[in-house]
């Protein structure tokens, strides 16, 4: 099993206006947060606001597979941390775990695949070499198994 590299995309606070019937945080919040976080691991890989606007290039979710381990309610601090686990030529792969600040604890997890998309065209396209160079070394700064 492979150590990834984690880097930290979210801090927040829960809200009571987020909490639903079971009085925990709703299923949209955590998928709102890691949305969020998706967007810092992306500019933390070169692929800014600025880079999708000025090459006509967006990110399209192909999939999501998120598990939710802990309950958060209101006043809840959290962090999530995300890890890139593999690069294609047109899509990434990358994970993210949220955390309850306070305990430490693991509360939900969400692994996602995205593809590179030519917003004009409206398909996938490959990621450009500057792109890939960068993301290809966050892959490899990963420690591996002895």
């Amino acid at each position: 099993m492979s150590v990834e590299i984690a880097i930290e995309t979210y801090r927040g606070v829960v809200y009571p206006w987020q909490m639903d019937h079971m009085d925990h945080m709703n299923v949209q919040f955590y998928t709102a947060r890691f949305d969020e976080a998706t967007w810092h691991l992306f500019a933390a890989l070169g692929m800014t606001t600025s880079y999708f606007r000025e090459n006509r290039r967006g990110m399209a979710a192909l999939e999501q597979h998120t598990r939710y381990k802990q309950e958060l309610h209101a006043g809840a601090l959290i962090r999530i941390s995300s890890e890139l686990l593999e690069m294609k030529p047109k899509t990434i792969r990358f994970l993210h775990r949220m955390y309850d600040t306070e305990s430490g604890a693991e509360v939900a997890t969400t692994e996602l695949v995205g593809a590179h998309i030519d917003t004009d065209a409206r398909k996938a396209v490959p990621f450009p070499e500057e792109i890939v160079k960068r993301q290809a070394g966050f892959i490899d700064a990963r420690p591996r198994p002895a």
